[in-house]
């Protein structure tokens, strides 16, 4: 892949550089989990239903995600019901659950049927000792005793030290280190809980980590607090992490996690990294889970938004009527069939010029005479103005019948 693939996207030459590009260490594969189901229902105010988790995990797997969150099956019997329930239906993804490190968590986890369980603790010394209210020795012994309680039922155990962005690297580096001697870890987390990581942060991490435990996967789990968790988690990836843990449109507690759909599309158009994902399906996955969740990303939400792919304002419009049938990426950053987006089209409002006006002329099938354009673009100025808004097709057409009569 290059910064310009014909029908696909044209980004930046620098991306691609040999100076640029000979400093990362992606993996040889890039997996994702989705945790919208557990993660992104911590959003507040979203509550999903039994058969709606069921659905949007059906829907996760027609994307090609790799990894499934399914939720935690210690919150409600529902929950548990809702992970049962993923877990029959034969996805090619793997279903994971959240748990506790809990011996009865990892037993619950394993009669859902899951293959692997993400286990939490606490994973930084401020956080461990005043907000958990543990010493460490009760956090490492948890932990051990109830990763190997998961081994020998047979599940994936991947350790998740909660606020580990924010540890000081011995501690957190000590604990892995107790748990993965004396317990179980197939694969680390390293959890950004704030969302406090640089992407420089970031990769030094992954860095250490791997340096630390070099046979040990890692996965990343970035917030986005300071609206950095898509190039955290892609910071990440490149040096080294094998998982990117990821929910639908960014959804979550607080600011949220990283989001999936941006992960994704940057991984294979800024970094030319192959994400396994069918990105022409992610519309539609966004438009089916803002249905349940009942929150619906905003207009100019990248990658999903309603209204990413749309002009009002005169030049890019014009700009855009020129060279749509010469090559639409020269206007583009990327096609918006790739993403499953809809053909752009062109508003009409305050901020738009005379090509606006004649497509929606064009359109409407309503003639003007050449005369009278100039006022009607005035006219559809000052309603925009006044309405605070771009017209509606109903609103265009009376002010066409009111200098036309």
């Amino acid at each position: 892949m290059g910064y310009h693939e014909p029908g696909k996207w044209w980004v930046s030459p620098s991306n691609y550089e040999k100076e640029v590009v000979e400093k990362f260490t992606f993996p040889h594969k890039v997996e994702f989990l989705d945790t919208s189901l557990r993660d992104g229902e911590q959003q507040p105010s979203i509550i999903l239903t039994k058969d709606e988790k069921v659905e949007i995990a059906k829907k996760l797997a027609e994307v090609g995600v790799q990894r499934i969150e399914a939720g935690t099956p210690a919150v409600l019997e529902e929950d548990a019901e809702a992970v049962r329930e993923i877990c029959g239906l034969g996805l090619k993804s793997k279903i994971f659950a959240f748990v506790r490190c809990m011996d009865k968590d990892m037993q619950l986890a394993k009669n859902c049927g899951v293959d692997g369980v993400i286990a939490e603790m606490v994973g930084s010394a401020h956080m461990l000792k005043h907000a958990k209210k543990w010493e460490v020795d009760r956090a490492k012994k948890a932990s051990i005793e109830a990763t190997l309680v998961a081994q020998q039922l047979g599940l994936h155990v991947t350790y998740f030290p909660a606020d580990s962005s924010r540890a000081e690297f011995e501690f957190l580096a000590d604990l892995v280190q107790a748990v993965y001697e004396e317990g179980h870890i197939d694969s680390l987390a390293l959890v950004d809980t704030m969302g406090v990581f640089s992407p420089e942060g970031a990769a030094y991490r992954i860095r250490k980590l791997k340096e630390r435990f070099p046979k040990l996967p890692l996965e990343a789990h970035f917030h986005d607090d300071y609206s950095m968790g898509v190039s955290t988690t892609i910071a990440a990836l490149a040096a080294g992490a094998e998982v990117a843990h990821v929910t639908v449109g960014g959804m979550g507690e607080r600011a949220g996690g990283a989001q999936l759909e941006a992960v994704a599309l940057a991984l294979e158009a800024l970094y030319g990294v192959p994400s396994g994902l069918h990105m022409n399906k992610f519309k539609e996955l966004s438009r089916f889970v803002a249905e349940r969740t009942r929150v619906s990303p905003g207009p100019t939400k990248p990658v999903v938004g309603e209204k990413i792919f749309l002009w009002e304002t005169g030049l890019p419009s014009s700009l855009w009527l020129n060279c749509k049938d010469i090559d639409p990426l020269i206007m583009l950053p990327y096609m918006y069939t790739l993403t499953g987006q809809n053909e752009p089209y062109l508003l009409l409002g305050k901020k738009s010029g005379k090509d606006n006006l004649k497509v929606w002329v064009d359109e409407c099938g309503i003639p003007v005479p050449e005369e009278k354009m100039n006022d009607l673009l005035l006219l559809v100025k000052k309603k925009s103005y006044a309405e605070k808004r771009d017209l509606t097709r109903e609103e265009f057409k009376a002010l066409v019948k009111s200098i036309t009569v």
